[in-house]
């Protein structure tokens, strides 16, 4: 059995830290558990490019009797998420054997550290609506969504040639999903069924013309009265959000690390101590890019 030590502790103390923080982290987040996040998590500095393939698009020939195969050169597409983003979220704990004893405690002061990071990361990603100008958008600006307006923007999908199979995505303000839940057609038992009852007994609107529907509190607004609010219907490949990981602290600083990962996710824990404040101050960052991966694999939503 390993002696107790001091190292032991420490970095025992921000496991411990890094197990309650992504949890917690990934609850918080709507926009970043729907965007496509497959890329490895390997080590990286704040500025570096991350280079993303496209696949390209063929066109099958009809070959005739005797002919020849007609040789096509495709372009690989290639998308470019730059690591511009380095998050962070610092807070002290005067007594860590406290919290250590009382892990409710720790709940208490991680989660804030935690919603912060959550919230910068939801922002970025529904900030990126301006650069999706493939496809015209959907609604009026100061108007409520409709039926109407949500048939639109998955009768464009559908025309620029989303795959049948990728689930589709519409993030909305309060006010938008407050409009979709009053829509009579899906809000009523006798109409919509069970879906009906979820949206009128729960408040819950689930599915529609095949968007799933989440709501968020970061929709961008812009513009006065009647300001516009930039909704969005997109599918996972329409945006990526690139993580990498940040380097341990050097050795014989005084700073203890641990990775906290789950899903292509994930965080750095920094525990170090603060003689001025007598502290422990730990420091939850996460490096970070967002950019879009497919153009037309989106459409902006306005209200």
């Amino acid at each position: 059995m390993p002696a107790i030590t001091s190292a032991n502790v420490a970095n025992a103390i921000v496991k411990l830290v890094a197990v309650d923080a992504l949890p917690a982290l990934m609850g918080n987040l709507v926009m970043g558990n729907l965007v496509n996040r497959d890329y490895e998590p390997t080590l990286a500095q704040a500025g570096d490019t991350v280079n993303i393939p496209i696949p390209p698009t063929l066109v099958a020939n009809n070959i005739a009797e005797g002919g020849t195969v007609q040789t096509q050169n495709p372009s690989l597409g290639n998308a470019q998420i730059v690591l511009n983003t380095h998050a962070e979220a610092t807070f002290q704990i005067p007594d860590v054997t406290k919290v250590l004893a009382v892990p409710d405690l720790l709940r208490l002061y991680m989660q804030p550290a935690v919603v912060a990071l959550a919230e910068r990361i939801e922002s970025d990603l529904l900030n990126l609506y301006p650069l999706f100008t493939a496809n015209g958008a959907a609604g009026t600006p100061g108007t409520a969504v409709t039926e109407g307006t949500i048939d639109q923007a998955e009768t464009t999908l559908f025309q620029a040639k989303v795959p049948a199979s990728a689930a589709k995505y519409l993030i909305v303000d309060s006010a938008a999903y407050s409009a979709l839940r009053q829509i009579p057609r899906f809000s009523e038992y006798y109409t919509a069924g069970d879906a009906g009852l979820r949206a009128l007994i729960d408040g819950n609107v689930g599915k529609l013309k095949d968007f799933f529907i989440f709501r968020s509190q970061f929709v961008p607004r812009t513009g006065s009265a009647p300001a516009t609010t930039h909704n969005l219907a997109f599918t996972k490949d329409a945006i990526g959000l690139v993580i990498r990981r940040l380097p341990q602290p050097l050795p014989g600083t005084g700073a203890v690390a641990e990775y906290a990962e789950m899903g292509n996710f994930g965080m750095r824990v920094i525990m170090s101590y603060q003689p001025n404040t007598l502290a422990q101050q730990f420091t939850v960052d996460v490096l970070y890019g967002v950019g879009v991966l497919r153009n037309s694999f989106a459409v902006q939503v306005n209200s």
